[in-house]
């Protein structure tokens, strides 16, 4: 059974068996717009982009070509999955709306981008709080942080496609840069920013890594937007002087891979053996047969 509440219908389970719908699956996506409040963030957000005359939200719009994608969808086109289901997913903009509405949107991406960004994290928010005390960011210290984890990504783009660049591993595509908020053993990890980039953009680019751990985050409660309870992870491609010292400035913890110097093994060699101790694992459990050691009053860093 259905009735309509938000962007999308609430659906009811129906043991009569009557009523049966296909991509049922995409039922647990649409509620969780609803009950995160993204569809009604989104709608307030993108207001100023849906014509006066308009049958089609923007923000539904956008929600549904979500859907689509975690449906299986992999073009705008796809969305035709959830037009065949209008009881599952309401009413589905055409192809030829979905694209006017697309451009609109992609006409003032700055703005619109900020708007979709304030949206998730109050949706973000949302979640967190009904989530209690397991919520991501309910108990964490300076000694017991909340991880962001920065990486890229490389993305291959089979024809030819707009910023599809050769890569730096010889394949050709897309070279985009994430964030995602770290659950631990619990969980992979919560997508919080991307930064959509070219094949050819460069790894240890450090204003690609500011923008997207500002974006990053703007999507966590205010109180851990500049703490060291919030600790930003990358690897070599993060260890730039420039964005180290933006992560310093802004009082967060932090921990970026480093490339190592050709005369390291002569370094290491010096160390005494009393320099070495037990490395630990992710559980705090040491890991057999690995030793860590200070290196850094070894090493010129001044470069």
């Amino acid at each position: 059974m259905v009735q309509r509440t938000d962007v999308y219908p609430s659906v009811r389970v129906d043991t009569a068996g009557r009523g049966v719908v296909s991509s049922a699956g995409g039922a647990l996506l649409t509620e969780t717009v609803r009950v995160s409040g993204l569809g009604r963030e989104l709608s307030a957000g993108l207001a100023g982009w849906r014509s006066p005359l308009a049958t089609h939200d923007p923000a539904k719009v956008l929600t549904d070509l979500a859907v689509s994608l975690a449906l299986g969808g992999d073009c705008l086109a796809d969305i035709a999955l959830l037009r065949a289901e209008p009881e599952l997913f309401g009413l589905v903009a055409s192809d030829p709306t979905v694209s006017r509405t697309i451009d609109r949107l992609a006409g003032d991406v700055d703005r619109v981008l900020a708007a979709v960004d304030r949206a998730r994290a109050a949706a973000r928010g949302r979640v967190w709080s009904l989530a209690g005390r397991r919520a991501p960011g309910q108990a964490v210290s300076a000694d017991d942080p909340l991880v962001v984890d920065l990486d890229a990504t490389l993305v291959t783009a089979h024809s030819e496609k707009e910023q599809a660049r050769p890569t730096f591993k010889r394949g050709y595509g897309f070279h985009p840069l994430w964030a995602f908020i770290d659950h631990g053993p619990a969980g992979a990890g919560e997508p919080a920013a991307v930064l959509l980039r070219a094949g050819n953009a460069g790894s240890n680019t450090a204003a690609d890594h500011i923008t997207v751990a500002t974006r990053a985050l703007g999507q966590l409660p205010r109180r851990l937007r500049r703490s060291r309870s919030v600790l930003i992870r990358a690897d070599s491609a993060g260890g730039t002087h420039a964005f180290v010292d933006w992560l310093h400035r802004r009082r967060l913890g932090y921990s970026v891979g480093f490339t190592l110097p050709d005369n390291a093994a002569q370094l290491i060699a010096r160390l005494p053996k009393e320099a070495w101790t037990p490395a630990y694992d992710a559980d705090r459990r040491p890991r057999p047969g690995a030793f860590v050691a200070e290196l850094t009053g070894l090493m010129d860093l001044t470069g």
